[in-house]
Formats: structure tokens, C-alpha cells, sequence
């Protein structure tokens, strides 16, 4: 069955340090990873082996985006989310990854399982490096960032979760690019 939707991006830029210093909440994070099954088992998740704030403070900013899912039917099981999920976390990878080397940044993708490599089958799990370290970023979940405050105080709407076993209202997906670059906007890229 193939379900239609409709997307809406919003862009946001805020400072390295604002983001932290409001939005990062890592030891409430890291005890939802640790929960996960992927929690060190692949390479987008925790346990990291550096300094995650020290890494992100090399940036001055940090580019945001949030991308809301509206699926056109009512009603659809939550078990069809990655219909909705997969298309959007593509596209917009692909231009965070072009972002990352014209700006010189670091890109964050969103949560969820590994696109590129068959679930169970990451590398981390042999100790070996990531088998598409060109593809694959980390989400801010990972990094111990709020989301939920993120989506209501810097988008001005809520995430919204499934508890009757459909989807809710709209799906959201945030991700972003840390970097150095006076504007991105300004550049016009379009999301």
C-alpha cells in the first residue's frame, strides 16, 4: 500500500553554545539510549569514545532543521512509519552530508537504525570501523540533546508520539550542521 504525504522544512540557526548550554541534557538522554538495543552496537550511538561537547564547541553554530511528516490519511498503523520516515531521512541526509563539506561542518541526521547497513550487521559489533563513514552521521539524541524542547521553543511546535498504535497528527524529524560559516542561509541553500 502506498501512502502520500505531505513535508514541510523549517530552518533555524542558533549559537554552538546557546544549543548546549539550553537544549543538551545528557545524562537524561543517555538513560533513554542505554534502554535502545542499538545502544553500543552501532556506530551512530552511544558510548562515544571522545568528548561530544568539546567536539561541537569547534563550531560557532549550529543549523537546524526540522522536517514535519503530514500523512494525507488518517488512521495509518505506526508499524508503516518508516514509509514516511526513510524518503524524508534520505533527502535530507544527503544535502546535510553536501552541507558538511561546502561549509566545513559536522552534520547530525536523525534517530533511528542505520540506513546503509542491514539491522544487526554493524561493524561496531566486530570492533571495525564503520563500513560507510561517508554516510552515516549521528542524530542530537545521541549527542544527549532535548528534542522535545528543541521542536517546541526553537520550531514553536510539539514532537507528537503514537499511543493508540497509529500515527499521530505529523511525524517530525530534526537533524542539523555545526559549522563556522558566517550565514548559511544567506547562501540560499534550499532544504
Amino acid at each position: 500500500m502506498k501512502f502520500t504525504y505531505q513535508v514541510q522544512d523549517f530552518t533555524v540557526t542558533v549559537s554552538t553554545e546557546e544549543y548546549i548550554r539550553r537544549y543538551s541534557n545528557s545524562e537524561c538522554f543517555i538513560k533513554y539510549c542505554k534502554e535502545c538495543r542499538n545502544y553500543g552496537k552501532v556506530w551512530v550511538c552511544p558510548p562515544f569514545s571522545h568528548d561530544t561537547m568539546a567536539e561541537l564547541r569547534q563550531y560557532a553554530n549550529l543549523f537546524l532543521v526540522a522536517t514535519k511528516i503530514i500523512p494525507d490519511e488518517k488512521k495509518i498503523p505506526f508499524s508503516e512509519v518508516n514509509r514516511f520516515f526513510r524518503p524524508e531521512r534520505l533527502r535530507i541526509e544527503k544535502k546535510l552530508r553536501d552541507m558538511e563539506i561546502t561549509y566545513r561542518g559536522k552534520a547530525f541526521a536523525y534517530a533511528g537504525s542505520c540506513l546503509y547497513c542491514p539491522e544487526g550487521t554493524c561493524s561496531r559489533l566486530d570492533n571495525q570501523p564503520c563500513r560507510h563513514p561517508e554516510l552515516v552521521r549521528p542524530s542530537l539524541e545521541s549527542y544527549g540533546f532535548d528534542l522535545g524542547k528543541t521542536a517546541s521553543e526553537l520550531f514553536g511546535f510539539p514532537l507528537l508520539w503514537s499511543n493508540d498504535g497509529y500515527l499521530p497528527e505529523y511525524l517530525t524529524l530534526i537533524c542539523g550542521l555545526f559549522h563556522n560559516a558566517e550565514n548559511i542561509c544567506k547562501n540560499k541553500l534550499k532544504i
